[in-house]
């Protein structure tokens, strides 16, 4: 079949549309968080209680983490379109259901129906993004794409300020509704059915094990944020079975002749390297993200909208940092750009550690715009460096790995965060509760914004005192570990990436690249069905050079 390249503007379109698909999750991450406190109030909101409001969370974390990869895999059988469509209707639907959820349950239940929605989408789009580009236009595309999450961060907070200012809190979720008709209407418009030429039959084994095995560690990762105890038999036995099923969903896959992904491919050391970085990177920027809500609106008494203003420029660095990545890896190579960028992230982590309760902000500013333009700098040029190494028919599996690693680290990154948070402000604050009756007590060591709630109430401004001075501590020595973890993400970095040439004018791509549109809304194909980095200037030269395995 002859091919040719979709035209530049339509491109262009494509591109926008699929960033706002991704900024619909991006946003309902950040919109929530906003809204948890007015969830909590039993006149304005559900009444939930803390384990009720960590579950309108997990749950969403939950489906969204353990899905991804079966939702690859759909993408890569029926076609990606298909399974964006449907994602988006998921997500639409579901958001209906939670902006008039009844009670806390249902509101649980509607964020995990959200989460697979989100599971859909999300290696749906990158896929298509991967077979609408090629040559430098993929890597930068990608890269591109990823500020979509800058967005998200940048106007959540602020959107659900707001909205909860003016309307009930069901007008956070409502508002996603008319995101989703818009990013349908576009799909229907400009995206192709892009589709594999290898119909390649469903893996149920594969698609089982990984489910169960992903939701049983997710589960007890989790379950370890809420009840900050390790040693718990509903902590660690979901663990362990967890990582048993994982190890028999690669010991099969391994054996399968059509693999839902071929775990061969992580043992390359580009792309198992660079997914475990970014899922270092994902679980240092959760940890560090959950500090900060804590920080802005507990200890320095923010308010939800001042607060979400204060983080608007680690938003912004990160709309920012990202297109700058991709320029300078575009001039220079992927490590020698990564490799600093996450160092200087990590230094921005470990900066928390110097924060207390009178720092002034214009300081916590220009951190948290540094740490924005880091961050933005190392996952789009890394994410794109890592789906240019698979081949286009793998291409929804390859990003739903991607995908769920970082999913994955973000759990991981605010149950360890949440843990040694938990069991550091309880050491720190015991000295002050000496005399403390015990029903007070009690309370004071649940966590320091329980401490200030009975501070006040019981009229001991020392106690409350105390809280944020707890709080401070938990944070300055959690912010030591963020750190660590961040340098050691660096240095897999280091590792994992070898060096790369600069593009010459060989590797600009040649037409035909591309696969053919079918006249009349048939499939996309290509008959050849080439790797990602063949022909294409930034792919062949963002492909990591002699990974130890020629394993595909």
């Amino acid at each position: 079949m002859t091919t040719y390249a979709l035209p530049k503007f339509r491109q262009q379109l494509i591109l926008v549309v699929l960033m706002v698909c991704s900024l619909l999750i991006w946003l309902d991450n950040t919109v929530l968080s906003t809204t948890l406190e007015t969830l909590a109030d039993p006149a304005l909101g559900l009444n939930a209680g803390p384990a009720e409001l960590q579950w309108a969370t997990g749950s969403y974390t939950l489906a969204f983490a353990t899905l991804m990869f079966t939702a690859g895999a759909l993408g890569d059988r029926f076609g990606h379109r298909a399974v964006l469509v449907v994602g988006l209707v998921v997500f639409g639907a579901s958001s209906v259901w939670a902006a008039y959820a009844g009670d806390a349950g249902q509101l649980i239940a509607a964020r995990a129906a959200m989460g697979v929605g989100s599971a859909l989408i999300m290696p749906a789009s990158l896929a298509i993004l991967m077979w609408t580009f090629t040559g430098p236009a993929r890597s930068t595309a990608i890269a591109v794409s990823s500020t979509s999450a800058g967005v998200g961060m940048a106007v959540g907070p602020v959107l659900a300020g707001v909205l909860l200012d003016h309307f009930w809190w069901g007008s956070v979720f409502l508002v996603n509704v008319p995101v989703v008709v818009l990013a349908l209407i576009g799909i229907a418009l400009l995206v192709p059915d892009f589709r594999s030429p290898v119909v390649r039959p469903l893996d149920p084994a594969g698609m089982l094990l990984s489910v169960t095995g992903l939701a049983a560690l997710a589960y007890g990762l989790i379950r370890a944020g809420q009840v900050a105890d390790w040693g718990r038999t509903d902590v660690w036995a979901p663990i362990v079975a967890g990582l048993v099923l994982l190890a028999v969903f690669v010991r099969v896959e391994l054996r399968s002749k059509t693999p839902t992904f071929d775990p061969r491919l992580l043992a390359r050391r580009a792309f198992g390297g660079g997914n475990l970085a970014l899922g270092l990177l994902l679980f240092a920027i959760s940890a560090v993200t959950f500090y900060n809500a804590f920080y802005l609106q507990g200890a320095r008494g923010y308010s939800p909208m001042e607060a979400g203003l204060a983080g608007l420029p680690t938003a912004l660095g990160a709309i920012l940092g990202a297109p700058v990545g991709a320029w300078l890896v575009h001039r220079w190579t992927l490590r020698l750009v990564t490799v600093p960028a996450m160092t200087v992230a990590a230094l921005t982590m470990g900066a928390y550690g110097l924060f207390g309760l009178h720092t002034p902000l214009v300081r916590i500013e220009i951190v948290l715009l540094v740490q924005g333009l880091s961050i933005g700098m190392v996952l789009g040029p890394v994410t794109a460096a890592l789906i240019s190494t698979l081949p286009l028919d793998r291409a929804g599996a390859g990003s739903a790995v991607t995908n769920t690693v970082r999913q994955t680290g973000g759990v991981i990154g605010i149950a360890v965060g949440g843990t040694i948070m938990s069991i550091v402000y309880r050491s720190a604050i015991e000295p002050s509760l000496d005399g403390v009756p015990g029903p007070v007590r009690e309370q004071a060591l649940v966590s320091a914004e329980q401490a200030r709630y009975i501070a006040a109430m019981t009229h001991r401004p020392a106690l409350g005192r105390a809280a944020d001075d707890a709080f401070v501590h938990a944070m300055h020595v959690g912010a030591v570990w963020i750190m660590c973890i961040t340098l050691l993400g660096a240095a897999v970095l280091l590792l994992a990436l070898r060096s790369i040439h600069k593009p010459t004018a060989a590797d600009e791509g040649e037409p035909g690249s591309q696969p053919e549109p079918v006249r009349g809304g048939g499939p996309i194909v290509d008959e050849a069905a080439p790797r990602a980095g063949e022909g294409a200037g930034a792919d062949a030269r963002l492909a990591f050079e002699g990974d130890d395995t020629g394993t595909h």
